[in-house]
């Protein structure tokens, strides 16, 4: 009994000294509650809206007011043409534009049957199957007012036409595969950057390094290109690879992806270097690195649960995660076929934060040889 009491206290003294795998045991349970508790929802709400209202009557505020009053669309924008939607649904500022016709409140108020169009976003087939039925939800319920004060009963008088574009068969794996693609270039691109420089820590090889002439730019830059260049392989091997296997069609630039590829990798595996200045071996490497890549690409980037879903703070937090712009850019050029101009907000994003870590880790590993030395 005495030796067990005493190895408890040896472990429990090593756990103290040890604060970062004591912050991991802390600290993980309770963010992926926060993170689990808060963004896993499959209530879809605040869906960007915009309307084309060719009629401008009571009874078309009417349908707009169902829309905007339910709590499931914003309105973001009242367009004009078929050119302007064209414009919010590549861009991703609309996931659907209701369009309504010359004409429809006359035809409403003398019980004519009359037809809305309600055109869709269907890059997120689960997005776009349950926007479709609250569409279809509201102006049935509209519609049943209108029955009842015309009396009548030859079935719906207001009809709603959905037309959902970029994946009209609200095929799930053009919606995955996508988020899929991110998910393995992060996770991959953070923890074999992150995991080799620790090795070089535990084998000692690192002092060797440090006495060289070697500076810790050249450092960062001399490990990080052989494993971009592997990534880079690896994830175009995967795009090719979900095209011929799912499906996945290439409508856009292949110049484009390969610049979006690049940039989301240049910023992976910065990220891993930034860790592998933190951790001092491959175990708390590897846990920091599955928790700063794996939670936040999978959970905050909007890859299975929207964004716009999520109470606001996580909203503000999604702003540092990559994988949001890289999955709209993503996307937008495999899906939607759009150019560099429609997302150059994205990509700016990307280069932001592949120099904001690639400077963290050089001046992250300029201290440690400072004090190495």
């Amino acid at each position: 009994m005495t030796t067990i009491r005493a190895l408890m206290l040896k472990e429990f003294r090593q756990i103290r000294r040890d604060r970062r795998t004591l912050t991991i045991l802390l600290f993980v349970p309770a963010f992926f509650l926060l993170i689990y508790g808060y963004a896993l929802s499959f209530d879809i709400r605040n869906i960007p809206l915009a309307v084309e209202d060719n009629d401008r009557s009571s009874a078309s505020r009417e349908v707009i007011s169902a829309f905007v009053n339910s709590g499931y669309f914003n309105l973001v924008a009242e367009v004009q043409d078929d050119a302007e939607i064209d414009r919010l649904l590549d861009k991703g500022s609309a996931r659907a534009v209701l369009v309504i016709p010359p004409r429809f409140g006359r035809d409403a108020s003398t019980g004519r049957h009359t037809s809305l169009q309600l055109i869709v976003n269907g890059d997120n087939a689960n997005t776009a199957t349950t926007v479709v039925a609250y569409g279809r939800g509201l102006i049935s319920a509209v519609s049943a007012r209108y029955e009842l004060e015309a009396r009548l009963s030859s079935g719906p008088l207001l009809t709603v036409e959905s037309r959902v574009w970029y994946n009209p068969e609200l095929r799930s794996t053009l919606f995955l595969v996508p988020g899929l693609i991110a998910y393995i270039a992060m996770l991959t691109a953070v923890v074999s950057t992150a995991l080799s420089i620790v090795r070089e820590k535990e084998l000692g090889t690192m002092e060797q390094i440090r006495m060289s002439p070697l500076g810790p730019v050249a450092y960062v830059i001399g490990k990080t290109v052989p494993y971009f260049l592997v990534s880079l392989a690896s994830a175009m091997a995967i795009v090719g690879a979900a095209m011929l296997l799912f499906d996945v069609p290439m409508r856009g630039s292949w110049v484009s992806l390969m610049l979006s590829v690049s940039l989301f990798l240049v910023g992976a595996l910065a990220v891993g270097v930034l860790i592998s200045t933190l951790a001092e071996t491959q175990q708390v490497a590897f846990q920091i690195a599955v928790l700063t890549s794996y939670m936040p690409t999978l959970m905050l980037s909007g890859f299975i649960f929207p964004i716009s879903s999520m109470p606001t703070a996580l909203q503000v937090i999604t702003y540092a995660v990559p994988a949001r712009y890289f999955l709209t850019i993503l996307r937008g050029i495999v899906l939607k076929g759009v150019g560099a101009l429609q997302f150059w907000q994205d990509l700016v994003a990307l280069v932001v934060f592949a120099t904001v870590m690639l400077g963290l880790s050089s001046l992250r590993l300029k201290r440690e040889w400072r004090l190495s030395q």
